[in-house]
């Protein structure tokens, strides 16, 4: 039982460090802020990029590999014993509706007075290829790691796509508020790390697919971020491009 309570302190801990990190860091001080001037005629506007930004998503990778494939006695099966062993009649379907939530949410808000970041057609354009990039990806890996599931329903564990949907409507979902409302993103990444961990009391997938999963999630919506170029409409509040 004590392996399983660390990791759901670790995870927790993990998703709330992910969520503060990404707003610390890709957030502009008022003194940047100040210093930016984007001229639309010439250039079109973009999220800035901070190398910080990837390594709460590279080392939520990292580890999940690395459980997966290195300490898989130690950390991996021991964690799906010891679900096993106390909640093995533990079922829900919660996770297959939570992992979306965030989505809708965030069109919600504007209607009760909450303010996005972008326009409602920059916004689902974003939206759009982040989850074409994580479905992809998410899959790829799917279908060539071929590892078996903790219930041995099938060979398509790794990564767990519930978790990096979720983690991708997250970051959907604080990208979009976090700016001004801080307290978006805990919900946010809250209602992620909730999905993962009901991904492991389901019995589907091992700690290695759910942290990997949440790694990609978050990365495919931010390279969405980093790459769009806001073409069509109009961006809210603007910033990402120095003047020269």
């Amino acid at each position: 039982m004590k392996y399983l309570l660390c990791f759901l302190f670790s995870f927790t801990a993990t998703v709330s460090d992910a969520q503060s990190a990404l707003n610390n860091t890709d957030s502009l001080g008022n003194a940047d802020k100040s210093a930016l001037k984007v001229d639309s005629l010439f250039k079109p506007l973009m999220t800035p990029f901070y190398l910080k930004q990837v390594y709460v998503p590279a080392a939520l990778m990292t580890t999940g590999i690395v459980s997966t494939t290195i300490f898989t006695a130690s950390i991996k099966f021991r964690i799906a014993e010891e679900r096993n062993e106390h909640f093995s009649n533990f079922h829900t379907s919660i996770d297959n509706y939570l992992q979306y939530a965030p989505i809708p949410i965030a069109y919600g808000l504007d209607a009760f007075g909450f303010k996005s970041k972008n326009d409602i057609l920059n916004r689902s354009l974003i939206l759009l290829k982040g989850e074409a990039l994580m479905f992809v990806t998410v899959n790829i890996l799917k279908y060539t790691t071929n590892e078996l599931r903790p219930d041995a329903a099938n060979i398509h564990s790794f990564p767990s796509g519930h978790t990096a949907q979720a983690f991708a409507a997250a970051t959907f979902l604080s990208e979009e508020y976090k700016d001004k409302y801080p307290w978006i993103s805990y919900m946010a990444y809250g209602m992620a790390g909730t999905t993962g961990l009901l991904r492991i009391a389901n019995n589907k997938h091992f700690v290695g697919d759910v942290l990997m999963g949440a790694g990609m999630g978050i990365l495919s919506m931010k390279l969405s971020y980093w790459t769009h170029q806001y073409r069509w409409g109009k961006r809210h509040h603007k910033s990402g491009i120095k003047s020269s």
